[in-house]
C-alpha cells in the first residue's frame, strides 16, 4: 500500500510500497515545461539550420543577397549556407532557354510585306549583371530579347528583296551547272546539264550578325535564332502567286526561245558538216572512179597492142556479146556469113 506523510509546509508526500518516493503534481508540471522548452529549442535549430542551407541544383546559380546587396554568387551545384534572417538567396536558371517569338510584319527593300515566326535559344552567362539589369526576371529577359531580335530581323529584310528572302531561308541555292564541250569546227555543244547545290549565308545568320552587345548589357548569351516559318500576308498571298506564276511563265518562254535558238544553230552547223562531208566524198568518189577507168584504159592498151591477146579478147568479146543476145526461151541465133561471131565460130577472125 502507498504511504504518505505530511512535512511542515504541508506538502503532502506520496511513497511506493518498496519506499520510492513518488513525484507531485508540482514536480510533474515543472518537467513538462522544460520538455517543451528543450522541443521549442531543438525545433528552433532545425529552422535555423534549414534556413541557413544552400541547395543548388545543376541547372542553377544562386545569387546570396546581403540587405538587398548581392553578396556573392554559388555557381558550383551542391550544398552552401548563409546567415540567417540576414542574408537571402535568389535563384537564377542556368540551363538553355526557348523563347517563342510571336509572328510579326516586315517589309523588304522591294516594299513586300512577310511575315517572320521565329524562336530563340539563349542562356543566362553572368548572374549578377541579369540581376543588376533584368531583376532576375525571365520576363523581363524575354521582353529584351523579344525587341532585339524583332529588329535585328527587321533591319536585315528591310535591306533584302523578297526573292533573296526566301532563297535565303534555309542557307542554300539550286543552281543548274552545263557541261560545255566544243565540236569539231568550234563551236559550243551543251552536252548535259545537273543542279548542284551550294551554300550561301542563311537568313538566320545575316540575323545574327545583327545581334550586339547582349552578353555585355544584360549577362544573357542569345545562342541561336531559328526561324519558324516565312509567309505572305493573307490578303495579297493570292496576288503574289499569281505574279510569280506570270514571272516563272516569263522565264520558262525565255528558256524555251534560247532553246530553240540553240537548236537551230546546231541543226544548220550539222548540216553544213553533213554538206562538207558530202562533197568531200563525191570528189573522193570522182577520183577513184577516175582512176579505175584509167587503169581500164591502160589494161585494154596493153591487151590490144600484143596480136595474140588481141585475137583472144576479140573471141571472148564475141562470146559476150553471144550470151547477151540470148534472151528468154529460145536460144537459136542466126548470124550472117559476115558477123564477127560467124566468122570467129567458122575460124576466119
Amino acid at each position: 500500500m502507498a504511504e504518505y506523510t505530511q512535512n511542515n509546509n504541508d506538502n503532502v508526500e506520496y511513497f511506493h510500497s518498496d519506499g520510492t518516493k513518488k513525484k507531485n503534481k508540482k514536480e510533474k508540471k515543472k518537467n513538462s515545461k522544460s520538455g517543451l522548452a528543450v522541443g521549442a529549442l531543438a525545433l528552433l535549430a532545425v529552422f535555423l539550420l534549414l534556413n541557413s542551407m544552400i541547395v543548388t541544383k545543376q541547372n542553377q546559380f544562386k545569387l546570396v543577397r546581403q540587405f538587398g546587396r548581392v553578396d556573392r554568387v554559388v555557381t558550383a551545384p551542391g550544398l552552401s549556407f548563409k546567415i540567417p534572417f540576414v542574408e537571402s538567396v535568389d535563384t537564377v536558371p542556368k540551363e538553355l532557354l526557348i523563347y517563342d517569338l510571336p509572328a510579326s510584319d516586315v517589309i523588304t527593300s522591294d516594299k513586300k510585306t512577310m511575315i517572320v515566326d521565329s524562336y530563340v535559344l539563349w542562356h543566362v552567362i553572368d548572374p549578377l549583371k541579369f540581376a543588376q539589369t533584368l531583376s532576375c526576371s525571365v520576363s523581363n529577359a524575354e521582353g529584351r530579347i523579344d525587341a532585339i531580335v524583332y529588329n535585328a530581323a527587321k533591319n536585315t529584310i528591310s535591306n533584302m528583296k523578297q526573292d533573296e528572302v526566301i532563297r535565303s531561308r534555309d542557307g542554300k541555292m539550286t543552281i543548274t551547272v552545263a557541261e560545255v564541250e566544243n565540236d569539231v569546227v568550234g563551236n559550243d555543244l551543251n552536252l548535259s546539264q545537273e543542279e548542284e547545290v551550294i551554300e550561301i549565308t542563311s537568313l538566320t545568320e545575316e540575323i545574327m550578325g545583327q545581334i550586339n552587345h547582349v552578353e555585355e548589357q544584360y549577362g544573357i548569351e542569345i545562342v541561336a535564332v531559328e526561324v519558324k516559318k516565312l509567309d505572305l500576308p493573307d490578303d495579297n498571298k493570292q496576288a503574289v502567286y499569281t505574279r510569280m506564276i506570270s514571272e516563272r511563265g516569263n522565264i520558262a518562254a525565255q528558256y524555251t526561245a534560247e532553246g530553240k535558238s540553240e537548236a537551230k544553230k546546231i541543226e544548220n552547223t550539222t548540216d553544213k558538216e553533213v554538206s562538207i562531208m558530202l562533197s568531200d566524198a563525191k570528189a573522193k568518189a570522182e577520183a577513184t572512179i577516175a582512176e579505175g577507168e584509167a587503169e581500164y584504159m591502160r589494161i585494154l592498151s596493153d591487151a590490144y597492142s600484143d596480136p595474140e591477146k588481141t585475137d583472144f579478147y576479140s573471141f571472148v568479146r564475141a562470146l559476150d556479146a553471144l550470151k547477151e543476145s540470148m534472151v528468154g526461151d529460145n536460144k537459136t541465133v542466126i548470124l550472117s556469113d559476115d558477123s564477127p561471131i560467124a566468122q570467129i565460130f567458122n575460124g576466119r577472125y
